[in-house]
């Protein structure tokens, strides 16, 4: 399977709604803390979109009173120092595992922690079985093919709205590679940012993508279902997806 393929960018242009060059230049640094604040309203909304139920008030909240911490509030801030490592090193598979190692400290064992998944793994909602991953013996290979594509991806000279179809593209592979135990939304979520910072810079991090996903989570998940097994995917339906992460930027 070819990782990162050019093959839907001409529908996608068409599908864009959006000026995202101009959109862009719109992105501005809120007042209320800037960079720290918009990376911890986003490590809060990835994990309302994985269940966790504190929202954003509830953990400005719970992070400004004294005493012991509950654990959602805990989870949160773990994933925020996954991102906080991820704006201060290199866009890295190594360094992505280091990643899931800091946001998956409360969510897995410790062993499952920055590794691989060691275990076949099947996706399950309240109607039964809905996906089933690759298999854990080709993770490895498979997460190694889509590290090479976004590295080949970042060697060549392409376009705005180019990066943002490649890491929308990068981000649903790596939800349907499923690689890890658990913290696979969480860490695809966070490597789709930290890909869009390598190619265009840190304002990338100004995007509230993960907000916006979470306001529009019930077609988040349906765009990012194209099948039920990872060999049978149907790529040619990943346009509405894709265009997801333009829709979060802003429009006036």
């Amino acid at each position: 399977m070819e990782m990162l393929p050019h093959d839907y960018f001409d529908e996608y242009m068409r599908a864009l709604t959006i000026d995202i060059e101009a959109a862009l230049r719109r992105l501005r640094e809120p007042e209320n803390g800037g960079f720290e604040f918009l990376l911890e309203a986003g490590a809060v909304y990835s994990s309302q979109i994985e269940g966790n139920t504190m929202d954003l008030n509830s953990f400005m909240n719970t992070k400004s009173a004294a005493g012991p911490k509950p654990k959602e509030f805990q989870e949160i801030t773990d994933l925020k120092a996954a991102y906080d490592f991820a704006r201060t090193h290199p866009f890295t598979e190594s360094n992505f595992l280091n990643a899931h190692a800091i946001l998956s400290r409360l969510i897995v064992s410790e062993g499952n922690q920055g590794q691989y998944r060691q275990d076949k793994v099947g996706v399950f909602s309240s109607t039964g079985l809905v996906y089933v991953a690759v298999e854990h013996e080709k993770v490895p290979e498979e997460m190694q093919k889509l590290f090479a594509a976004m590295d080949s991806v970042r060697g060549q000279h392409i376009s705005t709205q180019e990066t943002f179809y490649y890491t929308s593209l990068a981000h649903m592979h790596l939800a349907h590679i499923h690689p890890f135990a658990d913290g696979n939304g969480r860490a695809a979520r966070l490597l789709e940012k930290w890909f869009l910072a390598a190619l265009i810079g840190d304002h990338a991090w100004l995007l509230e993508s993960e907000k916006y996903y979470w306001e529009y989570r019930s077609e988040y998940y349906m765009k990012i279902n194209l099948g039920i097994n990872y060999y049978e995917l149907a790529y040619d339906r990943c346009v509405p997806f894709l265009i997801m992460l333009g829709d979060a930027l802003p429009r006036t």
